[in-house]
């Protein structure tokens, strides 16, 4: 009768969880569509205050009224411009000057030394991200696209940024299609039942919703800076973790289905046994991205809690609704599969795995060696890898107008050219500096800024503008001003003026940006890889109680990451034919890399000490190897699908993360988590636990295992 009793009541928590669930799920779903509002593109936005383009800005700000983003029409036909394309080149600028938003007028088209093209420099109001689309676009339908023979190409900042919104502003819709597809196939692959996968599927997208409500309105508060990679990365982290999560609990609920009568017991005894794992797996990837609060880019820094908060609201949503749901669903929601009450060993349950473990008990140490060795082979790539800033041309998979434009105007003219760089100095030595800017290699061009601002061609006899003692100087750069060659003459150009006694000169402009983000860049990799290693030890000790086995596992995750950088760069350089990887590629790579792979080591671990506890350690890692081994491998195929959906974005940053992610948790799941550390585990035997009393315990499991393997050979 209590018993009785006591299954209703269960029935009833249980519906109320799930009932409170669906109305927070219905109040926060809208808001997942919403992020794109409260998203921004604007990459100066994100340079640390005390960079030099920081402050060149500042500074540039008191020359000019109003803030402007240059975008660049050229002009192109190949057998040479004719004075019918130069009268349709000044028709267009004067049209051009009529759009809301732009800041005339404008100098008259600039023709190319080798007269096959034009040039308009269209100043847009301000670094709105939806005022430069809405220029952009109307710059783009009066030029048209081709006009008998003649190519016209809106480029240059304004341009770039257009397109770069453009594809963000798509992310929502496919990415998230993408990613649900993906989990629904592989989940009705792992479970083969038509019921199963929607639990965990609601589940995940509860967590992205419950995400979307804190990260929207901490948007919108400017206390994070939401980008469009940001965005795409919550989306995918969200279903890939969420969906990890529920294969662990739904797997130990099954397991536990076998030695229970009743669901709501099943699940105690599950939840009790997969939760800690759970949290301690979710708390290190969390603190992992928190620790992106150390960089000193603030793209970085947005990403860390915005990612922080996917993977705790989607802890939230697994320990609690998705264990409901799996209680109201009792045994049929496995259905065809059910489980009954029968004590099952588990192990039995998973002979290809269990044959795994008896493999790693009969060759541990060739075993280790062997997969180590591969691993290292793998990191002999690395040189490959080329980190570099990827130019405009570089950026997209596809071919947008903006790097059409590109591509003319490094045909035809000096590449800085509508993208100068800003040397302000003190109006004393504002002669010398701009003397010194014009001898440094890479600089085709330097000249004053007047109060006439850059309308017209440059008057030999106007009067530098002052403001505040200082001028501004606009140097234009030979190479195209995303390019390495450009940034190599920035920092040439600062060295050379820095070094004018007096001037107090800075260096900023569109490639100076560029350089000071891939120099915080470097600063940031070298401060938070080595914290975020150091937190994940303490995770893990704190967890495996121990000191000996977080050491090793974190060494078997760095040389799983630097293998996958390895390989990463021979897909990238030869398979996917891109140009290099991006300054903020590492680093991104590291703490998702390191954090999601320690994550199934966690999961392994976890159950290992469990197991060791009641059989010995080696016994203990061959059963924990052989219980959670399917479950793992399907988790970790899972989160590489759902990062792989990045692919179908056309932006080489992304997809080069998705590829990484994907290669680096199916090394991490196939090779280091089902071989490497059990095998190590294996043969370092009780003393990996050291130094916890576990070390010191010797139980007849480890007598018979050692004794056994020693026959076997």
């Amino acid at each position: 009768m209590a018993g009785g009793r006591g299954r209703a009541t269960a029935t009833l928590i249980a519906v109320a969880v799930v009932l409170g669930w669906l109305v927070v799920g219905g109040i926060a779903g809208p808001y997942s569509g919403r992020l794109g509002e409260v998203s921004t593109n604007d990459n100066a936005s994100f340079l640390p205050a005390e960079a030099e383009a920081t402050r060149a800005q500042d500074l540039s700000a008191r020359f000019t009224e109003k803030e402007t983003t240059p975008a660049l029409v050229v002009y192109e036909r190949t057998s040479g411009i004719t004075d019918a394309d130069k009268q349709v080149a000044a028709a267009d600028a004067a049209r051009f000057a009529q759009v809301p938003g732009v800041v005339g007028p404008l100098p008259p088209p600039i023709p190319s030394q080798d007269g096959k093209a034009l040039q308009v420099v269209v100043p847009v109001d301000g670094a709105d991200g939806d005022q430069i689309i809405s220029v952009v676009d109307q710059l783009r339908a009066i030029a048209g696209e081709k006009r008998d023979g003649l190519t016209v190409d809106v480029a240059g900042p304004a341009g770039l940024l257009a397109d770069l919104i453009e594809v963000f502003s798509a992310i929502d819709g496919p990415l998230l299609l993408v990613t649900l597809v993906v989990v629904l196939i592989i989940l009705l692959v792992v479970y083969r039942s038509p019921v199963l996968w929607i639990a965990p599927l609601l589940a995940a997208g509860m967590s992205y919703s419950l995400a979307s409500v804190f990260v929207y309105f901490l948007a919108k508060n400017d206390v994070v800076k939401l980008n469009g990679q940001a965005q795409g990365i919550l989306t995918v982290l969200v279903f890939g973790a969420g969906t990890d999560y529920a294969l662990l609990l739904i797997a130990r609920y099954r397991e536990e289905l076998h030695r229970h009568a009743h669901p709501w017991d099943a699940m105690k005894t599950a939840w009790r046994g997969a939760a800690p794992a759970i949290i301690a797996s979710g708390g290190t990837v969390i603190l992992s991205l928190l620790c992106l609060l150390l960089s000193s880019l603030n793209s970085n820094r947005a990403l860390g809690p915005v990612a922080a908060i996917g993977i705790a609201a989607t802890l939230l949503v697994m320990l609690t609704f998705l264990p409901a749901l799996l209680v109201l669903g009792g045994r049929w929601a496995f259905w065809p599969r059910v489980p009954r009450r029968d004590q099952a060993d588990p192990q039995a349950e998973h002979g290809i795995w269990s044959r795994i473990a008896g493999f790693v008990a009969r060759r541990a140490r060739l075993v280790w060696l062997v997969t180590a060795a591969v691993l290292g082979l793998l990191i002999l790539g690395l040189p490959q890898l080329g980190v570099t800033t990827l130019g405009q041309t570089d950026l997209f998979t596809k071919r947008t107008d903006s790097v059409a434009g590109q591509e003319v105007i490094a045909r035809h003219f000096p590449g800085g050219t509508g993208s100068p760089a800003t040397i302000f100095t003190t109006q004393q030595t504002a002669q010398q500096v701009a003397q010194v800017a014009q001898g440094v290699p890479g600089v085709a061009s330097v000249r004053p800024l007047t109060d006439a601002g850059q309308s017209g061609p440059p008057d030999p006899n106007a009067q530098p503008k002052v403001v505040d003692g200082r001028v501004e100087l606009q140097a234009t750069l030979a190479d195209p001003p995303d390019s390495n060659g450009a940034e190599r003459t920035i920092r040439d150009l600062r060295e050379a003026v820095h070094a004018v006694p007096g001037a107090d000169a800075v260096v900023g402009g569109f490639t100076a940006i560029n350089v000071d983000t891939s120099d915080a860049s470097a600063r940031d990799r070298n401060v938070i890889i080595p914290v975020v290693l150091v937190v994940i030890a303490i995770i893990l000790a704190l967890l495996l109680r121990a000191l000996f086995a977080p050491l090793l596992l974190i060494a078997t995750v760095v040389l799983s990451f630097l293998a996958t950088l390895g390989l990463c760069a021979l897909i990238f350089k030869y398979l996917l034919d891109f140009p290099g990887v991006d300054q903020s590629f590492p680093l991104f790579a590291f703490v998702f890399l390191v954090a999601l792979g320690i994550d199934y080591n966690i999961f392994l671990m976890s159950r290992v000490r469990e197991e060791s506890v009641k059989r010995g350690t080696r016994a203990g890692v061959l059963a924990g190897l052989a219980v959670t081994g399917g479950v793992i491998t399907s988790a970790g195929i899972v989160l590489a699908a759902t990062f792989s959906a990045l692919a179908v974005l056309p932006l080489v940053v992304l997809v080069e993360l998705g590829v990484a992610v994907a290669v680096g948790v199916l090394i991490d799941t196939i090779i280091v988590r089902s071989l490497l550390v059990p095998a190590l585990s294996y043969d370092i035997g009780p003393k990996v636990w050291w130094p916890s009393r576990l070390s010191r315990s010797t139980r007849d499991g480890d007598h018979r295992i050692a004794e056994g393997a020693h026959r076997a050979h």
